[in-house]
């Protein structure tokens, strides 16, 4: 590898020798790489018999020396464009310029006449030819590409050049943001900016990170959720908000957790989680209808209508039917440990503190795995959900549900906890939670308190992971493959032998080039 860094270092000099700058200002272009196919195909429906003179460009991705002519791809954000080089058309010193200087990786420039071959391929036939960008560096060659997982998220933007599904991924992620906006938007919700540094941390179960104000010599931290602040707003009169950011939770990385997620979270005045269940299926299926064309998608070999309406599920009887367990019978934690213990499930019934999170176990471990199929999973117990407002026919569950579709929880929502008195008293039972080691409970927060006490209309709220979502439209089942650049434990902190945990789900590398070097070539809100 040296090596090649040397000779492409010496190539840059000898541009540079030539006259040549190969890093000039700018270059005009015509057309994209699809632009300038669809007016060659334009161009060939109206007759004209007239040639077509374009300029492209982009990386030059391919080279293939047929002596005195060669054919080469390059790569813009539109996709990928032959071009073919012949000495009699550009000269033999430009030629020569072109065979012996230029490498696959270099960003070029190409002004000359589109036509087609003999094999059907739109193609520009250079005239002339311009150097962009020297690329010192080879690209991974296209047998091999970039197999090393740790390295495609620690490169993604030399994944990105050779790695065509990857760009699929996250242009679709782009196409399933603006699709949320446009659905929200139709809808009447307005959408908002709350803050990520806030003096105290809410609306979630999780472990903030800490960072220090000096300008007010104060401790803050990044938010875990956007929820308390847009209840605030609900509050003031803004009856349906939303914001599309970014939350971040202190913990561990796994296939469906990084540190830093994307969230949608969505309030809307005057309704309960009914209502959001609602919104929620309506929305999902606009997005994957926007995004991919189709309410019907693959994912995991799983054949997926996400068509509303879908399935709602009490949680209690999901835990009778997956696990063989009535949680209603064993309503006491030293009684639902014996059950788990007399039917032998897989759940470490001894560690947790709570019959509620227990329950929990039980639910993650033999439930979420089966809903496949598009499924709410509704009911859940108070303890779980200090925000959420109590059902009136069951005072030991709340309004709450999550939505799953390939095994996959992709968000949590309720009918929103409005009253001040009872929320108070959720948050002193947190606090009692945090004094008894739980570093994950939730904190008091007095002007949330404070804003309830001026009044909230019934409210339900809903918040989906874009990350997760994504996962679920993308057939992807790492959470890394979806965020652009995910993080990674430094080299240094890995150690020399260690590797970065490979995670389930990766992209195999596409064709990035032809031939080697020598032929040139989130969690939920509230969960």
């Amino acid at each position: 590898m040296s090596d090649l860094l040397e000779i492409r270092r010496q190539k840059l000099q000898r541009l540079r020798e030539l006259g040549i700058d190969p890093y000039p200002t700018r270059f005009e272009r015509t057309h994209t790489s699809a632009e300038a196919r669809r007016a060659f195909e334009d161009h060939e429906r109206a007759g004209t018999g007239e040639e077509l003179a374009v300029r492209v460009a982009g990386r030059l991705m391919s080279f293939r020396d047929m002596g005195r002519s060669a054919f080469g791809h390059i790569q813009d954000g539109a996709g990928r464009l032959q071009i073919y080089f012949r000495l009699d058309r550009l000269g033999e010193e430009v030629y020569r310029q072109v065979k012996e200087l230029y490498d696959v990786g270099d960003h070029i420039g190409v002004e000359g006449l589109l036509f087609r071959t003999r094999t059907g391929e739109i193609t520009v036939e250079a005239q002339r030819v311009y150097m962009l960008a020297k690329s010192l560096y080879p690209l991974p060659e296209k047998w091999h590409g970039l197999r090393d997982v740790e390295q495609r998220y620690r490169q993604r933007y030399v994944d990105l050049i050779v790695n065509e599904r990857a760009r699929e991924i996250f242009q679709t992620r782009t196409r399933i943001v603006s699709a949320v906006r446009a659905f929200l938007d139709q809808r009447g919700f307005l959408e908002v900016e709350t803050p990520v540094l806030q003096p105290l941390y809410g609306g979630a179960f999780a472990r903030p990170f800490v960072t220090y104000y000096n300008a007010l010599e104060q401790q803050f931290y990044l938010r875990i959720s956007d929820e308390l602040y847009l209840k605030r707003l609900v509050v003031g009169g803004f009856e349906r908000v939303y914001e599309i950011g970014k939350d971040f939770r202190n913990e561990g990385l796994s296939y469906k957790h990084n540190p830093e997620f994307t969230m949608l979270e969505a309030y809307m005045a005057y309704a309960d989680y009914r209502d959001m269940m609602e919104l929620t299926e309506q929305l999902i299926a606009f997005v994957a209808e926007r995004a991919l064309g189709t309410h019907r998608i693959t994912y995991q070999g799983h054949e997926i209508d996400l068509t509303p309406p879908w399935q709602r599920l009490p949680l209690v009887d999901a835990v009778r039917r997956f696990a063989g367990i009535d949680v209603l019978q064993h309503d006491t934690l030293p009684a639902l440990q014996e059950e788990v213990r007399r039917t032998g499930l897989k759940v470490n019934a001894v560690a947790v503190p709570t019959w509620a999170k227990l329950v929990d176990e039980i639910v993650s471990e033999y439930v979420e795995p089966q809903l496949i199929q598009p499924t709410f999973l509704i009911d859940y117990p108070v303890e779980l959900s200090p925000l959420a407002k109590r059902s009136p026919t069951q005072p030991r569950f709340v309004e709450r549900f999550e939505p799953f579709v390939g095994g996959m929880e992709l968000g949590n929502a309720f009918t929103e906890l409005n009253d001040p008195i009872d929320q108070r008293e959720r948050f002193l039972e947190q606090a009692r939670a945090r004094a008894q080691g739980d570093e994950e409970a939730q904190v008091l927060d007095e002007d949330f308190l404070h804003a309830l006490e001026i009044g909230m209309p019934p409210t339900g709220g809903v918040g989906i992971g874009i990350d997760r979502l994504t996962m679920l439209l993308t057939d992807t089942t790492s959470i890394r493959e979806v965020i652009l650049f995910p993080q990674l434990r430094s080299v240094q902190q890995r150690g020399s032998g260690e590797r970065e945990p490979a995670l389930t789900g990766s992209v195999p590398p596409s064709p990035g080039a032809e031939g080697g070097e020598a032929a040139r070539s989130g969690e939920p809100a509230s969960s």
